[in-house]
C-alpha cells in the first residue's frame, strides 16, 4: 500500500527570490530559503516573500523553479504557464511552454523567453521592460494530475507625480485618470509606490486615484488646510470609489527614459504653437510631464527656466534649490496652464536615444522674417549662466519661497519628494474633515481606521 503512495507524482514549486546575478550585485543581499522534509521524505521548499526590481527598458528574470518525480513523468508532459495578476480574479496570459513548444502573448511577444538553466527551471526572462509590466506574476506548473503555483512581484524604479489637467483639480474619473497618466508618459501609481514616496517625504494635499481604484493622498506635515493639524501623518484614504461617477486628481508613476529631456535655448520666448515647432525643428518633441519628472529624478535635470511641456502647462525642474528658483525643496515646479497663444516661455524638449544629440541653442528657434540673428536685450533672450536671474512678470520662475501661485496661509513649502508643485488660488486643499482627510461637498468622511498609522506610518487598507 505504501509503494503507490511513494510513486505518486508530487509537483513542488519553488519561487526563487534570488534574482539574476546583475540584480544581486546591485542589491547586495539575498533572501533566506528554508528547506525541510515531510514524513514521506519528499523535499518541501518554502521561500521568504520577495520581489525583483528593474527599470523601464531593462531586462529582468522572474525566478521560478519546480521539482517532480523524474522516474514517473516525462518532462515533455510538464506545462509551464506565466500569467499577470490584474485583479484578484483577473489574469492576463504572458507565456506558455510545453515540451519544445513556446508561445508568448500580447505585448510580451518578442520580449519573453524561459531561462531554462537546468532541470526544473521555469524562470521567465523579460526584456525591454515597460511601465505596464509592473505588477504581480503567477508561475504555474502542471502535469496530468497535479499543478502548483507561485507568485513573483516585479517592481520598477521611478518617480510618482501628482497630476490634474487644464480643467482643474478633481475633474477626472478613474478611466480618465488612467488616460491622463498614459498621455503624460506614466501609469496610475500603486499603493506601494505612493507609500514609498510618502516615506521619502512626499506631501500632497489633493486626493488622487491609484491603480486599484482607491483614492488616497500622502501627508507628511499635518495642517489645518489638509484635514486638521492634530491628525497623524500617513497615506490617508477615501477607500475604493465609484470609477465612473466620482472625480479626483491622479497619482501617476513613471520610470527611466530611453532618451533625454533638455531645455531648448532660443533667441526669444515662445508661444505654445511656436514651442511645438521649435522642438520639431530640433529633431525632438515637446517633453511630457512624466518625462520631465523622470529627467529630474533619474538624470538630475536642474534648470531654473520656466518652460512649456506637452500638456500646455509651465514647469521647471530643480535638484539644487537656490534663490529665485521657487523655494527650498527639490522638485518640479508648476506654474499652471497659461494662455497658449499669447503667453511666452521657453520649452522643454524630449529626444529619443539614437536620434542624435540636441542641436545648439540657435537651431530650431522660430524667427520672424524681419528679424536678424541678433536680438535686443529686452526681448528676453536667455544668457549663459543666467539660471535664477530675474525674469519678466509672469514669464519666469517665482521668487524665493514660492513655488508658483500663492499658497494659503500656514501651508509652507512641500517636503522632498512632494514634487514641489503648489496649487493655484482656488485650487487649495480639500475641506476640513473630522478624520483628517479632505472631502468633496456632500461626501462622508473616510473610515477612521484607515487614517491612523502605527508608529508614524499609515495603516494599509
Amino acid at each position: 500500500m505504501t509503494q503507490p503512495v511513494c510513486r505518486a507524482t508530487t509537483l513542488l514549486l519553488l519561487i526563487a527570490v534570488l534574482s539574476s546575478p546583475p540584480v544581486l550585485s546591485e542589491r547586495g543581499h539575498k533572501k533566506v530559503v528554508h528547506v525541510s522534509e515531510d514524513e514521506s521524505g519528499a523535499v518541501v521548499v518554502q521561500t521568504a516573500p520577495g520581489k525583483v526590481v528593474t527599470h523601464r527598458g531593462g531586462t529582468i528574470i522572474l525566478p521560478c523553479r519546480y521539482h517532480y518525480d523524474v522516474s514517473a513523468h516525462d518532462p515533455a508532459e510538464i506545462r509551464l504557464k506565466w500569467t499577470k495578476v490584474m485583479d484578484p480574479m483577473s489574469f492576463v496570459d504572458v507565456f506558455v511552454a510545453m515540451g519544445k513548444e513556446r508561445r508568448a502573448f500580447g505585448s510580451y511577444r518578442g520580449r519573453t523567453a524561459l531561462q531554462e538553466d537546468g532541470a526544473g527551471d521555469a524562470s521567465l526572462i523579460i526584456r525591454n521592460v515597460t511601465l505596464q509590466d509592473y505588477g504581480r506574476y503567477e508561475c504555474e506548473v502542471t502535469d496530468e494530475l497535479e499543478d502548483d503555483t507561485g507568485m513573483v512581484k516585479l517592481d520598477l524604479e521611478g518617480v510618482i507625480f501628482p497630476y490634474h489637467p487644464r480643467l482643474g483639480r478633481y475633474t477626472l474619473n478613474f478611466h480618465e485618470a488612467q488616460e491622463a497618466c498614459l498621455a503624460q508618459d506614466g501609469i496610475l501609481a500603486s499603493y506601494d509606490q505612493l507609500h514609498k514616496a510618502w516615506l521619502e517625504g512626499m506631501d500632497w494635499c489633493n486626493a488622487g486615484w491609484l491603480e486599484d481604484g482607491s483614492v488616497q493622498y500622502p501627508i507628511s506635515r499635518p495642517r489645518d488646510e489638509c484635514g486638521r493639524k492634530d491628525t497623524p501623518v500617513g497615506v490617508r484614504t477615501y477607500g475604493y470609489r465609484h470609477k465612473d461617477d466620482e472625480r479626483y486628481d491622479a497619482f501617476c508613476f513613471t520610470s527611466n527614459l530611453n532618451g533625454k529631456v533638455y531645455f531648448l535655448k532660443t533667441y526669444r520666448k515662445l508661444s505654445y504653437p511656436e514651442a511645438l515647432q521649435a522642438c520639431k525643428k530640433n529633431g525632438a518633441k515637446v517633453a511630457k510631464v512624466g518625462q520631465l519628472y523622470a529627467a529630474w529624478k533619474t538624470q538630475l535635470l536642474d534648470k531654473c527656466e520656466a518652460g512649456w511641456v506637452e500638456d500646455g502647462s509651465i514647469r521647471y525642474p530643480i535638484v539644487n534649490p537656490r534663490a529665485r528658483c521657487g523655494g527650498q525643496e527639490p522638485g518640479v515646479r508648476n506654474l499652471g496652464f497659461p494662455d497658449k497663444k499669447y503667453k511666452l516661455f521657453g520649452v522643454y524638449c524630449y529626444k529619443k536615444a539614437g536620434e542624435g544629440s540636441p542641436k545648439k541653442g540657435s537651431e530650431g528657434s522660430p524667427k520672424k522674417a524681419s528679424e536678424g540673428s541678433a536680438k535686443k536685450a529686452s526681448e528676453g533672450s536667455p544668457k549663459k549662466g543666467s539660471e535664477g536671474s530675474p525674469k519678466k512678470a509672469g514669464e519666469g520662475p517665482p521668487k524665493k519661497g514660492s513655488e508658483g501661485p500663492p499658497k494659503k496661509a500656514g501651508e509652507g513649502s512641500p517636503k522632498k519628494g512632494s514634487e514641489g508643485s503648489p496649487k493655484k488660488a482656488g485650487e487649495g486643499p480639500p475641506k476640513k474633515a473630522s478624520e483628517g482627510s479632505p472631502k468633496k461637498a456632500g461626501e462622508g468622511p473616510p473610515k477612521k481606521a484607515s487614517e491612523e498609522p502605527g508608529k508614524g506610518r499609515p495603516l494599509q487598507v
